[in-house]
């Protein structure tokens, strides 16, 4: 892998054998609730594909797991550094427990509590900075520098790396192999984008598998630099990204990731905090399901009729069909912190 040219699919498939010997798929859950609300008919099906069930509760230790594997002998017995609103702070903490190396954190002093408990559990250490004033200071990434020249520490990109970019996308091969031994096809598939880690590897792996599927990214109204980006055919930087979606706020897309997603993503729509919050609630009501806010994004882009599914051609999702195919969304993760759970549901 060259990791200046961005991974490939078959890089992908090469981080499925390192992600195996860690983890087990995580499910892909059929939602009949969804294909009533949608009203999809047709016998197309509404797939959730949950990453709350990694013991991270995220997507987050998918590309860390693989970024670690590959950058064992390097490391070596020095540390490793990264930045994250909580959830890569958890997947490197997780990926480092498993090697056994020492990792540094540096995240916001506002992230969600449950996120500072799960990267400890995992044995990393943590140092915190204002995020508030993150856009005129640049505080992350100078803790994050002077932590590497400090204490010798190599630093991992929470998603604007080849190697974390293809164990992300072992997800999608997740998906693709799922509906596959089913016999069903794709014709739609919904990803939130941050600085677009997740959806550049998963759009490597679901364009592989489902040619024809729509590929939608999702963001925040107030942190939507990736629909930006896409409308000026150019990376646009956000100085002052604002959202509940704290895991969504990445100031814009990675180097690495903007080729792949200008080639498979041709679309994304922003969704407002209130929007997100009722999906918020009605996976809670329908699904039993307490999702962050940016793990039900994708949600209530599709509950707020953002995404168009209609589809001319196939009659069902069947692979031996025409092609019309089912909806996947994803939950790209569930840690939040109850009582603001409560508050934003309430609201």
């Amino acid at each position: 892998m060259t990791e200046t040219l961005g991974p490939t699919f078959a890089d992908v498939q090469a981080a499925e054998a390192v992600i195996r010997r860690h983890l087990s798929p995580t499910p892909l859950v059929r939602s009949y609730a969804l294909e009533r609300e949608l009203r999809l008919g047709n016998g197309r099906r509404v797939w959730l594909k949950d990453f709350g069930w990694t013991p991270v509760g995220s997507f987050k230790v998918l590309g860390a797991l693989n970024w670690m594997h590959q950058h064992a002998a390097e490391i070596g017995d020095r540390p490793v550094t990264a930045h994250s609103s909580g959830n890569f702070a958890s997947g490197i903490a997780f990926a480092g427990q498993q090697y056994g190396k020492r990792v540094i954190i540096v995240m916001p002093e506002t992230a969600p509590k449950v996120k500072f408990a799960l990267t400890r559990s995992f044995g990393a250490e943590i140092r915190t900075y204002d995020i508030a004033t993150d856009h005129l200071t640049g505080a992350r990434d100078a803790l994050a520098r002077q932590i590497a020249t400090e204490e010798g520490a190599i630093q991992a990109s929470p998603y604007d790396d080849a190697h974390v970019i293809a164990g992300n996308g072992v997800g999608g091969l997740e998906v693709a192999h799922a509906l596959q031994l089913g016999g069903r096809t794709v014709s739609h598939f919904v990803s939130a984008v941050s600085g677009g880690g997740l959806m550049a590897g998963l759009a490597l792996a679901i364009a592989s598998q489902f040619p024809r599927a729509e590929i939608v990214g999702v963001e925040p109204d107030g942190a939507d630099d990736f629909r930006q980006s896409l409308l000026a055919a150019q990376r646009t930087r956000m100085e002052r990204p604002v959202s509940i979606c704290e895991g969504l706020l990445s100031y814009e897309v990675g180097q690495l990731n903007w080729p792949i997603l200008q080639r498979h993503v041709k679309h994304a729509v922003a969704v407002p905090d209130t929007r997100t919050r009722a999906a918020m609630g009605w996976l809670y009501r329908h699904h039993g399901l307490r999702v962050e806010p940016s793990g039900a994004i994708t949600v209530a882009a599709a509950l707020d009729r953002q995404i168009n599914f209609d589809v001319a051609g196939a009659e069902d999702g069947r692979a031996d069909g025409d092609g019309k195919g089912d909806v996947v969304l994803v939950i790209s993760g569930r840690n939040v912190d109850e009582d603001k759970f409560a508050e934003y549901i309430e609201a």
